[in-house]
């Protein structure tokens, strides 16, 4: 099921249950996984995108070993709100995972999310080599907990 917002996703997810964060790229997807309580993100791996039906499987094995509750897909729009090619990708990425699995999928909006897993990585006095094999799973912990931190905020409206 594709949630229109982090509000249907909310609603669509048990009251536990750890989420995937996915940064979806053209050769690779980042994936970050939270806890059950849903309050850290922790980047985990970084998938080299062959076809569909093998980064699916790849995926789905994750949810499965993770017991994860729910998918949150990074949202690539443009600086201006715009949505591009990129979008339309992540779209049909979504729509191909949901016939294959029934956990609630949302998207968030993953702007500057690579800028702040770029900057962690360099704080971090990373060598540029590492940060290339990373970069991917650390934005995917930058835009799963950017919806973490929404989530426990509807909780605190809601509850």
């Amino acid at each position: 099921m594709i949630c229109a917002s982090i509000e249907d996703l909310a609603a669509a997810l048990p009251r536990f249950g750890a989420l995937a964060g996915l940064d979806l790229g053209t050769k690779t997807i980042g994936v970050a996984v939270s806890d059950r309580m849903r309050s850290v993100a922790s980047p985990l791996r970084t998938i080299r995108r062959e076809k569909f039906t093998l980064d699916a499987a790849e995926l789905l094995k994750i949810t499965a070993e993770r017991e994860i509750a729910g998918i949150v897909l990074g949202w690539p729009v443009n600086m201006d709100g715009s949505e591009g090619p990129r979008s339309q990708s992540t779209r049909a990425f979504a729509r191909n995972l949901e016939k294959l699995t029934p956990l609630p999928i949302a998207f968030w909006d993953e702007r500057l999310s690579t800028v702040a897993a770029e900057r962690a990585l360099l704080e971090a006095d990373m060598s540029r080599k590492r940060r290339a094999e990373t970069i991917d799973h650390v934005a995917a912990g930058f835009i799963l907990q950017g919806a973490l931190d929404r989530l426990a905020h509807l909780g605190r409206e809601n509850g």
